[in-house]
């Protein structure tokens, strides 16, 4: 079940130590750009996968192993945590 992007507010925090909700994610794969908080978050799989509204090509993937969140942006081709007016 998809989720909103806020579902992973918490855990992006944690990752990057400040909100990245607001940030705007550019989609590699289809170039659409969105707030986090737009795309979809899948958190019951072993690790939380975050998937492109609109083209559903994954953007993100964290898993947790051995107490250490490993990261995967490679689905991100920019991420601007502080978007210009």
């Amino acid at each position: 079940m998809a989720l909103d992007g806020n579902a992973i507010g918490g855990l992006l925090l944690e990752i990057f130590g400040s909100d990245m909700t607001s940030a705007q994610a550019t989609c590699a794969s289809c170039g659409a750009v969105s707030p986090v908080a737009e795309t979809m978050a899948y958190v019951r799989s072993p690790g939380t996968v975050v998937r492109c509204r609109r083209c559903q090509s994954v953007l993100i993937v964290v898993a947790r192993v051995r107490g250490l969140n490993c990261v995967d942006l490679s689905g991100v081709a920019a991420l601007e945590a502080h978007p210009r007016p």
